[in-house]
Order: structure tokens, then C-alpha cells, then sequence
């Protein structure tokens, strides 16, 4: 009898270690700053029905390109669009490509102020053709000011518009100074964060005027455990995950 009863508790214990160290799995992810709040949320639940254990590196929507460029990236790297340049490092699967959820480009106002029209392309470009200051983040600093760029490209207003834009490092110096009534519009991203109480957020561009921005999750080619990072990215794009995204400003994928 004692040798069956051995084996029982043999394969007991080796289930339990086995199981202990699924448990303690853990994979790395890299996202964008204005996300975090969302992207922390998202990660808990996950962690919360795997098992597996997330390690979170943040950065700007520049930085994180530039570091994933440079051949840093992590398991999962989340990335603000466009990035051809992370694309061709080759640390990254082109083929694990999904976006996640999307970023929309907002405009502000000082609490109080007369909220300009931005319902349609032709609104959006008068509000912006008459506006005597703008202020955004710096192209170089966060991926803000890149997508305000386009957007004057795309509504054929950039000779005109970018003289008056005033850049700065972060979207907290962009908040402050429309609240102060520095500067009359703030170009920023549609996100909860967007919510210091001198602010009124007029809302989101139409997507006819400012095309929303792809929020990118790859997997790394040195990811350890790749069923545990896909599952990951599959969470994060899942309609399971909608609600969060939401909440938040932000846009889901699907």
C-alpha cells in the first residue's frame, strides 16, 4: 500500500509545483503614458484570471517608439501609430499586429469660454484659422504634437496655422496654460486624463478631420513565454475590455 500511496502524493506535489509556477509566470509591457491609468486597470483583471504576473514600463509615445527602435522591445510593446522605424529593427512581429483600442485628437478651451464648432472638417479648420493661440506638446516630446501636425496637413491649414502653435514638453503645461487663459485651444488627446477643472473639453475631431490614431500591441521575437504575451494582447483588444477603454476616452478597437 505504501508504494501507491507515494506515487499519490508524488504526482499531487509535482501538480502543485507545476501549478505554483504557472502562477507565477510574468511577462513584460511596455505602453505610452497618456494610457496608463487604463492600461493599469486592464492589466489588473488580466492578472487577476491568469495567474501571470505583468511587469509595466512606461513612456511618452515617442519614447516608447524610439525604445522599441533602438531593439529594447519588451514581450508586449503597446505603440501610438505611426512606426515604421520600430518596424524595422525586426525585434518586433509585424505579424502580431493588433490594435488594441484608438486615440482621437481633442480640443479645449478655458472653463467658461465660448465653445467653437468642431462638428464637421470645414468647422474644425475655421475654429482653427480664427484662433489666436494654440499650444500643444512638442512633436519631439510626446506623440500629441505629431497628430496635430497631421491634422493641419490633412485640413490643408499648416502655413497658416503652425506659427501661431506654441509647443511645450508635456500635456500638463498644454492643460494649465488654456486654463490660466494663456492661450485660447488646447490640442490634446482625448483621454480622462485631459481633465484639469479651468478646462472645458470641447470634445474629439471628427475622424474626417484628424484620423484617429491606432493604439499597436507586438510581441517581441525574445518573448520567454508567448502564449502568456498573446494572451495578454488578446485581453487588452478583447470586448471583454471595451468597457475601460470607454470609461476613459478612449476608443476600442472593435
Amino acid at each position: 500500500m505504501k508504494h501507491p500511496l507515494s506515487l499519490v502524493v508524488a504526482v499531487v506535489l509535482a501538480l502543485g509545483i507545476s501549478s505554483g509556477a504557472c502562477a507565477q509566470s510574468e511577462i513584460t509591457l511596455l505602453s505610452p503614458d497618456p494610457i496608463k491609468a487604463t492600461i493599469e486597470k486592464l492589466v489588473s483583471d488580466f492578472e487577476a484570471k491568469t495567474g501571470t504576473q505583468v511587469k509595466i514600463t512606461y513612456g511618452t509615445g515617442v519614447s516608447t517608439r524610439k525604445t522599441v527602435a533602438s531593439g529594447q522591445a519588451l514581450d508586449v510593446s503597446l505603440l501610438f501609430a505611426p512606426f515604421p522605424e520600430a518596424l524595422k529593427t525586426g525585434n518586433i512581429v509585424p505579424s502580431s499586429a493588433t490594435v488594441i483600442a484608438r486615440l482621437r485628437l481633442a480640443l479645449a478651451v478655458q472653463k467658461g469660454a465660448p465653445k467653437p464648432d468642431i462638428s464637421t472638417p470645414a468647422a474644425v479648420k475655421r475654429t482653427l484659422l480664427d484662433a489666436k493661440s494654440i499650444i500643444s506638446v512638442d512633436p519631439t516630446q510626446g506623440s500629441v504634437g505629431g497628430i496635430a501636425l497631421l491634422t493641419l496637413d490633412k485640413l490643408g491649414i499648416t502655413d497658416q496655422v503652425k506659427p501661431k502653435i506654441k509647443w511645450v514638453q508635456n500635456g500638463g503645461l498644454v492643460q494649465e496654460s488654456v486654463a490660466k487663459g494663456e492661450t485660447e485651444i488646447a490640442l490634446g488627446p482625448y483621454v480622462s486624463d485631459m481633465r484639469n477643472p479651468g478646462l472645458d473639453v470641447v470634445g474629439p475631431l471628427p475622424p474626417d478631420a484628424s484620423t484617429p490614431v491606432d493604439i499597436t500591441g507586438f510581441l517581441s521575437n525574445s518573448v520567454k513565454d508567448p502564449k502568456a504575451a498573446k494572451a495578454l494582447l488578446d485581453y487588452l483588444s478583447s470586448h471583454e475590455a471595451a468597457p475601460a477603454y470607454e470609461a476613459a476616452k478612449i476608443f476600442p478597437a472593435h
